[in-house]
Protein backbone atom coordinates (compact mmCIF):
# COMPACT_ATOMS: atom_id res chain seq x y z
CA UNK A 1 0.00 0.00 0.00
CA UNK A 2 1.50 3.26 -0.91
CA UNK A 3 -0.34 6.74 0.18
CA UNK A 4 0.19 9.62 -1.42
CA UNK A 5 -1.25 12.83 -0.19
CA UNK A 6 -3.17 15.40 -2.82
CA UNK A 7 -5.80 17.98 -3.29
CA UNK A 8 -9.49 17.24 -3.73
CA UNK A 9 -8.70 15.52 -6.90
CA UNK A 10 -10.76 17.50 -8.79
CA UNK A 11 -14.17 16.27 -7.09
CA UNK A 12 -14.27 19.00 -4.49
CA UNK A 13 -17.95 19.13 -4.55
CA UNK A 14 -17.96 15.43 -3.21
CA UNK A 15 -15.92 16.09 -0.31
CA UNK A 16 -12.82 14.15 0.80
CA UNK A 17 -12.08 11.49 -1.76
CA UNK A 18 -9.46 8.33 -2.23
CA UNK A 19 -8.84 6.59 -4.98
CA UNK A 20 -7.81 2.66 -4.90
CA UNK A 21 -5.59 1.84 -8.05
CA UNK A 22 -4.82 -0.38 -10.51
CA UNK A 23 -8.81 -0.61 -10.15
CA UNK A 24 -9.41 3.11 -10.04
CA UNK A 25 -11.98 2.80 -7.91
CA UNK A 26 -12.84 6.46 -6.30
CA UNK A 27 -14.60 6.16 -2.90
CA UNK A 28 -15.39 9.36 -0.36
CA UNK A 29 -15.93 8.56 3.67
CA UNK A 30 -16.92 10.87 6.23
CA UNK A 31 -14.94 9.32 9.31
CA UNK A 32 -11.84 7.07 10.33
CA UNK A 33 -14.23 4.02 10.83
CA UNK A 34 -15.41 4.35 6.99
CA UNK A 35 -11.49 4.58 5.80
CA UNK A 36 -11.03 1.35 8.09
CA UNK A 37 -13.81 -0.42 6.26
CA UNK A 38 -12.56 0.85 2.59
CA UNK A 39 -9.02 -0.88 4.21
CA UNK A 40 -10.42 -4.06 5.50
CA UNK A 41 -12.97 -4.96 2.34
CA UNK A 42 -11.53 -3.46 -0.59
CA UNK A 43 -7.47 -3.53 -0.14
CA UNK A 44 -7.58 -6.64 2.13
CA UNK A 45 -10.66 -8.79 0.83
CA UNK A 46 -11.05 -7.07 -3.13
CA UNK A 47 -15.08 -6.01 -2.50
CA UNK A 48 -15.71 -2.94 -3.23
CA UNK A 49 -17.55 -0.90 -0.74
CA UNK A 50 -20.80 0.47 -2.68
CA UNK A 51 -22.01 2.74 -0.23
CA UNK A 52 -18.90 4.79 0.11
CA UNK A 53 -17.91 4.82 -3.77
CA UNK A 54 -17.85 7.91 -6.07
CA UNK A 55 -19.55 7.00 -10.04
CA UNK A 56 -17.35 8.19 -12.35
Amino acid sequence: MRINKAGCLERCELGPALVVYPEGVWYTYVDESDIDEIVDSHLVNGKVVERLKIDQ
